[in-house]
């Protein structure tokens, strides 16, 4: 794991870049003390038109493989809705709102 202070980071941002597509996570400091960190993006299986909505903050990847019994946990749960509103207003809301 690599460690940089802002200032040089913003001279050298290539270089750290490529450490993390490499596989390195690089801490990055302001004035000596740990705020953020690089980490390598692993995409997985996604196709082109994922990262296309990853990169406009459309979509999340998921951050581990759904099992065939989480799957089965969320078609069986119940989504409650706000009474009066039909699920389609709900989840237009939410998307407007940034979930």
């Amino acid at each position: 794991m690599r460690s940089v202070n802002i200032a040089e980071l913003k001279n050298r941002l290539s270089t750290y870049v490529r450490f993390a597509r490499n596989g390195e996570e690089v801490i990055i400091r302001d004035r000596n003390l740990p705020v953020a960190k690089i980490v390598p993006f692993n995409a997985g299986g996604a196709s082109d038109e994922d990262l296309r909505l990853v990169a406009e903050g459309k979509m999340r990847l998921p951050e581990k493989p759904m099992t065939k019994k989480r799957l089965e946990e969320i078609l069986k749960s119940r989504i409650p809705t706000p009474r009066g509103k039909r699920l389609s207003e709900v989840v237009t809301e939410e998307r407007e709102e940034g979930w």
